[in-house]
């Protein structure tokens, strides 16, 4: 194939998602309803943990930057892909591709290391109650928060310049519905063999420790749980970590399944499928796992509406 230098380059095409077209206008009512109700159930619960005082503890200081993480993440790629839908229109300029490319990266990494933030401070809720304020505090809170940004942001500016680097064919028509790093280098005609390096390297740094950190976190929550005599006590656990270890579970199953084990004969519209799982469906049901298994969250919400009913009586 010919070869085009990247400052050449002027648009890329999203070939979007395997459906006919016949049924984009059914999907695309189906994302946009999806995208709604994400952003307005995690802007619920940034309101929710901002308001009631009850709330501002660490457990709310970390899932307050979830919900805000989950809102950007969702703004990525959802509304070019709700866009490309609804004009038939499937190009994007170059410097929009690397820009959404740039973004989607920053928010999955930021993604993966306040699960892992979260899981210590379950942790220490769970294995050392008594020490948790003291070991908690804001200082550490607003650190593992202000380094996870940092980390998030330097990993995906290293992506972004290598990949600005390199030269691309004459195809430049991406299968996906967004601007994805690996899809990318897969139309490049540059030798990729250090953006390779550095996704393995930041896939060990970015998925593989936080996740490693996370199942270490509930190793030790699972041993001290069956140190629990009362049945009483093992509920009260296993309720102050429920919600964080469903989305998990969501979260890294869909990842997992996706990079770590792919099927010889997995298609392109497996993998896309697989994407929407994480970039679309695990964002929606965040602020449902929070409020429907969390108390603290159906209690806040209670009282923002019964102060909402009062003043506008």
């Amino acid at each position: 194939m010919t070869r085009e230098n990247q400052s050449s380059v002027s648009e890329f095409l999203l070939l979007g998602l395997p459906i006919r077209p016949e049924q984009q206008g059914v999907f695309f009512a189906l994302f946009l309803g999806m995208y709604l109700t994400t952003v307005l159930g995690n802007l619920l619960i940034l309101l929710l943990i901002r308001l009631d005082a009850c709330l501002h503890t660490p457990m709310y200081f970390f899932l307050s930057h979830l919900a805000l993480t989950d809102v950007s993440f969702s703004s990525v790629t959802i509304p070019k892909m709700l866009i490309n839908m609804h004009t038939w229109e499937q190009s994007i300029p170059y410097a929009g591709c690397v820009t959404q490319m740039y973004f989607f990266i920053f928010f999955t990494d930021l993604e993966n290391f306040l699960l892992s933030s979260m899981a210590y401070d379950r942790y220490v809720a769970v294995c050392h109650p008594l020490h948790y304020s003291t070991v908690m505090g804001q200082g550490l809170c607003t650190l593992l928060v202000t380094v996870s940004w940092i980390l998030s942001c330097a990993n995906a500016l290293c992506h972004t310049l290598l990949l600005t680097r390199l030269s691309f064919c004459v195809d430049l028509s991406i299968p996906h519905f967004f601007c994805d790093l690996g899809a990318l280098l897969k139309l490049s005609c540059s030798d990729t063999s250090l953006n390779e390096l550095a996704i393995f390297t930041a896939g060990v740094a970015v998925i593989v420790l936080p996740l490693i950190c996370i199942l270490i976190s509930y190793g030790c929550i699972g041993v001290a749980i069956l140190k629990v005599p009362s049945t009483k006590g093992i509920c009260k656990a296993l309720s102050t970590c429920g919600s964080h270890l469903s989305v998990v579970s969501l979260y890294y199953g869909t990842i997992i399944a996706l990079y770590f084990f792919p099927s010889s004969n997995t298609s392109r519209d497996k993998s896309t499928i697989a994407s929407v799982m994480y970039t679309v469906v695990t964002p929606l049901l965040n602020p449902f796992i929070y409020s429907l298994r969390n108390r603290d969250m159906k209690e806040a919400l209670e009282r923002l509406l019964h102060r909402a009913k009062v003043l506008s009586q």
